[in-house]
């Protein structure tokens, strides 16, 4: 059995017969936070569970925003983001609210789409997703109460590196905007999160 495979199989166990279940899958830039929630989305749904994955990056500042506050060059810090705002979802999804529309972050246009997805009443499993789910900061350590169980990704530095750097030259920067990208904001930011995270009920090392 994969170790996706058997993470399913434990929240479906500790879930139970409770109706909505919320899970915070934290980790830094670059540690795969997208691809093991889709891949635990999908091994959920196999099993017959209803679920939707909820990226905190819905809630960026806009660039107006943040041109206007000279944070630019930081976008994807903690405080480039709509903190309070997240707060407020992650406790509408809890108290279970209907058709609850979420915010969708969108890369290749470096905004966040509003409404982008919906979140029906029926929809069991949530699986939220972001670099800063447990961080011990104001504003964000209010997050983590709000989670029924938290799992973190652990990466090490020199991997992370390789994978910004390519994820960047992937959005067509060239090699020197890349390492600015990656090295003078992802990795600092990604200090962060290992520095002052709070600690999860699961890591998953990779």
């Amino acid at each position: 059995m994969s170790a996706v495979a058997e993470i399913t199989e434990r929240l479906r166990q500790q879930a139970g017969p409770f109706s909505r279940y919320m899970v915070g899958i934290a980790g830094p830039p670059g540690s795969g936070k997208s691809t093991f929630s889709s891949q635990l989305c999908e091994t959920l749904k196999a099993s017959g569970e209803t679920v939707i994955v909820v990226p905190m990056d819905g809630f960026h500042f806009d660039d107006a925003i943040l041109n206007a506050r000279g944070h630019r060059s930081r976008k994807g810090a903690p405080h480039t983001f709509d903190v309070a705002g997240f707060e407020v979802l992650l406790n509408r999804i809890k108290a279970r609210e209907p058709e609850i529309a979420i915010p969708v972050f969108d890369r290749s246009m470096e905004l966040a789409r509003a409404g982008a997805e919906i979140i029906s009443a029926d929809t069991k499993f949530i699986l939220v997703e972001g670099n800063y789910l447990l961080l011990r900061q104001p504003g964000w350590e209010r997050l983590k109460p709000l989670f029924d169980f938290t799992i973190s990704l652990q990466v090490p530095e020199v991997e992370l590196q390789r994978r910004l750097l390519a994820r960047w030259r992937g959005f067509g920067l060239d090699e020197t905007e890349a390492r600015t990208k990656a090295l003078c904001n992802d990795i600092p930011n990604a200090r962060l999160v290992l520095a002052d995270s709070a600690p999860a009920d699961l890591t998953v090392v990779s």
